[in-house]
């Protein structure tokens, strides 16, 4: 009898003592990660508010058993995910959750998985301070089963005054270099500030000087080169060098010129609608569905594009 209930305290008190450990507040938490949350604004078009109250409310301030034992800090599951998993009872018994290697890979991940579906599409063209938009929508969307989940987030956002986070500029988060990575190279998460950057809709980006390629800008900021081209919708080589004077973006543009801000372009001599998109710093495609015109299609001058 001894020896069983050995065990049985065992099974009662190791759970306990494996969430006892470093456990966070939320005030913590949220100054751990809202660098994260913000370059992953600036990247995606996703409020830093919402990625912020997402993962506090999904990870229970990093404390619950995913984003501890898988770094799964948005309650993301595998659907169709080919790396590490993690099994937990959700909705059903034994689901699978995708696993990172750490926290950041996760705020990443979440990113990306808003962005490539389609359900989700909508919400990037609400202002990107419009974070009750971004809560109701993501409800609808199917992201979580909850239908308190908007008023959750709403709440998580305005108690701790998170949407202060959606008007940080892009240049200002450049200026950190992953303090917040522990265990990580420095550098791993963030950029080098190795020159001058400019800034335009909030946007930064670098002016190339004809010595430059997609792949030497990317290893200069920490970027893959698949990100740099996305950011500037290049279809160009890595390799090949880049025109003199050529605006690069080191952030992924937005889907409209800000309120306050011209709200249409008129066309001069040779311009291109991807050279429109780069000099106000407007995604490609939004543009072009915008004035419904295809990525290719002709422009002259006089001609009015629409800028928002």
């Amino acid at each position: 009898m001894k020896k069983i209930s050995g065990i049985f305290i065992f099974f009662l008190v190791f759970p306990a003592l494996m969430y006892s450990q470093e456990k966070y507040t939320r005030g913590a938490y949220i100054e751990k990660y809202w660098r994260v949350a913000v370059e992953e604004m600036h990247k995606s078009g996703i409020p830093a508010s919402i990625t912020l109250a997402q993962a506090c409310l999904e990870s229970d301030n990093g404390n619950s058993y995913l984003a501890v034992k898988g770094n799964n800090h948005f309650g993301i599951k595998c659907h169709g995910w080919d790396g590490k998993s993690i099994r937990r009872d959700d909705d059903r018994r034994n689901e699978c959750f995708r696993s990172y290697g750490n926290a950041i890979e996760s705020f990443r991940d979440h990113s990306d998985f808003l962005v490539s579906r389609s359900r989700y599409s909508k919400l990037f063209d609400l202002e990107p301070t419009d974070y009750e938009g971004w809560a109701y929508g993501l409800s609808e969307a199917g992201y979580a089963t909850d239908p308190s989940y908007p008023q959750s987030l709403i709440r998580i956002i305005e108690t701790h005054n998170l949407m202060k986070y959606d008007r940080i500029g892009a240049a200002e988060t450049l200026s950190y270099v992953a303090p917040y990575a522990e265990g990580l190279e420095e550098g791993f998460y963030g950029f080098r500030l190795t020159r001058e950057l400019e800034d335009v809709n909030g946007l930064a980006y670098i002016v190339t000087s004809g010595e430059e390629s997609i792949r030497s800008i990317a290893k200069e900021f920490n970027l893959t080169n698949r990100e740099l081209k996305r950011y500037n919708d290049l279809k160009t080589g890595s390799r090949k060098l880049l025109d003199e004077g050529m605006k690069i973006y080191l952030v992924s543009k937005k889907r409209k010129a800000p309120k306050g801000t011209a709200s249409s372009h008129v066309v001069e001599g040779r311009e291109t609608l991807w050279d429109i998109s780069q000099k106000y710093g407007i995604k490609l495609k939004s543009l072009c569905r915008m004035n419904g015109l295809e990525a290719d299609g002709k422009v002259g001058p006089g001609d009015e594009i629409k800028l928002r």
